[in-house]
């Protein structure tokens, strides 16, 4: 009888695990200070070769500085 229920419901296992990876790649990459930079630059970029307006550009970079300073007030309370 377990191995007929493991069967039947190794496929939600599978969907929950996956579900996890998921969320744990995004919680890194959402508080890793390397990816927020890299962003900032990509931004930058962008804005060097005319493919976003300086408005656009002021308003993103200003989103992605908040969260740069989220990220390192987090990891000083952490601490």
């Amino acid at each position: 009888m377990f191995l007929i229920d493991d069967i039947i419901l190794s496929p939600v296992k599978l969907v929950i695990w996956l579900g996890k990876k998921i969320d744990d790649v995004a919680q890194k990459e959402l508080s890793d200070e390397g990816c927020i930079k890299e962003k900032l630059m990509q931004l930058q970029l962008r804005f060097e070769m005319d493919e976003i307006t300086e408005e656009e550009y002021n308003k993103q970079e200003e989103e992605i500085l908040a969260r740069l300073e989220a990220i390192r007030k987090a990891k000083e309370e952490g601490v």
